[in-house]
């Protein structure tokens, strides 16, 4: 893959750009089977406006010429790990450190293809994505706090073998992710817990992240904003979601249409919770007061 333009905390595009690239992200989350490497690099565009269609194009490509370069078909679950493993994290040095957690660029997947750094669940995009082009069988499993990798038939998950990509694609085991669970969580590792996680719920997740980043930098509400804009274009989202993104269209100085929906959303909780609703709509009231 050719050298991407280094970027630090990127920017998103255009207005109008933007909103076609919403558009196409909430047309591919509505698919009957949603293609997680487009939904990745669609969110990856929407963040960075140097990302155009080549680049977009380049980074599906170089998912192709890394699936190229695995054996074909190794055998079970184990020897799909260790392949994944000797590629990715052994020859292409992808890997993630405490540092990647500071940079939005390691949530977003074109980035990721080129610096080989990034966080678990991108990292783990990039296995999941190398893999099922080889025919793997592989999925994602979203452990509390650390995501990581499943090989084997979703269905069997007593021949699973997980592997993190976060640490090169070490393949775990089962001490190794009670350790990752109790780490996070202080409790034990529940079996449900290493179910396959669902495509959307990977692009959830992943955008969780970035607003998670955002909030930590109030200067960078650009991101925040349209992290939340393609949280909204979900299928499902809580609908506290809209909340978020009135007050935030408020605290970017666009106060009529920030009041706007405030109210909007005033309606939503109306019937479930008056008192909510009505302090909603005092604040779209002052939001409109900012205009004055």
């Amino acid at each position: 893959m050719g050298h991407y333009p280094a970027m630090s905390a990127p920017f998103p595009p255009e207005p109008e750009r933007a909103a076609e690239l919403r558009r196409r992200f909430g047309e591919e989350a509505r698919a009957g089977r949603p293609d997680l490497a487009t939904l990745c690099l669609l969110v990856g565009a929407a963040g960075d406006g140097a990302l155009d269609e080549a680049g977009i194009d380049a980074a599906q490509i170089e998912l192709d010429r890394l699936a190229g370069q695995l054996p074909f078909r190794p055998g079970g679950p184990r020897a799909w790990a260790d392949a994944l493993n000797e590629l990715l994290g052994e020859r292409c040095g992808f890997h993630g450190s405490a540092a990647d957690y500071q940079r939005l660029e390691s949530s977003l997947l074109h980035q990721v293809l080129v610096r080989r750094r990034g966080l678990p669940i991108l990292l783990s995009v990039v296995w999941i994505e190398v893999a099922r082009r080889a025919g793997a069988p592989v999925y994602g499993v979203a452990l509390p706090g650390h995501f990581v990798v499943g090989f084997g038939p979703p269905e069997e998950l007593s021949g699973q073998v997980l592997a993190d990509p976060f640490d090169g694609g070490r393949v775990l085991s089962g001490s190794d992710a009670e350790m990752l669970v109790a780490g996070a969580t202080g409790g034990p590792l529940d079996p449900s817990m290493l179910s396959p996680a669902d495509p959307l719920d990977v692009v959830v997740r992943i955008l969780n992240n970035v607003r998670a980043w955002a909030a930590a930098r109030p200067e960078r509400s650009d991101v925040a904003l349209w992290a939340l804009e393609l949280s909204l274009a979900m299928p499902a989202h809580p609908a506290r979601l809209r909340y978020e993104w009135a007050r935030l269209l408020v605290r970017r100085g666009e106060f009529l249409r920030g009041a706007a929906e405030l109210e909007a959303y005033a309606e939503v909780v109306e019937a479930v919770d008056p008192a909510a609703a009505e302090k909603v709509r005092r604040q779209a009231d002052a939001a409109r007061a900012l205009l004055n």
